[in-house]
């Protein structure tokens, strides 16, 4: 049984994997509950993003500028925002989201691995058994 602060997910695609552990936060528990789940790889700038079939309303601590690394959810497009580097519209280094997200926690490898997602890979989350 995992405890709520241990929720680990897999990311896969056809050139790697990565995991994430995610806080326990209203839009986790959503996310954890749809899993696992298959979708279509997007890009923008150095940011991976997919549709996850999960609605969620915007927390209170959701943020536009985050680090490499975070999971983040995207409200307004049902989908997770895996940034690893600038984006389109950022400021210097920083990762800025398209908009307001939901942050649920961190990638546990080196973010640059998404740098082999290419946009129409096809992608699958799934928990971590503990």
């Amino acid at each position: 049984m995992q405890t709520p602060t241990s929720l680990q997910i897999r990311i896969s695609w056809p050139a790697g994997h990565l995991t994430a552990s995610l806080d326990d936060t209203p839009t986790s528990r959503a996310l954890a509950e749809a899993l696992p789940l298959v979708s279509t790889a997007r890009t923008w700038g150095e940011e991976v993003y997919f549709d996850t079939g999960v609605s969620v309303s915007r927390e209170t601590g959701a943020r536009e500028v985050v680090e490499a690394g975070t999971v983040a959810f995207w409200t307004d497009g049902d989908a997770l925002a895996l940034p690893y580097g600038p984006t389109p519209i950022s400021q210097g280094d920083e990762c800025r989201l398209a908009g307001p997200c939901n942050v649920l926690g961190r990638l546990d490898g080196d973010p640059g691995l998404l740098a082999t997602v290419r946009d129409g890979d096809p992608v699958r989350v799934e928990l971590v058994d503990a």
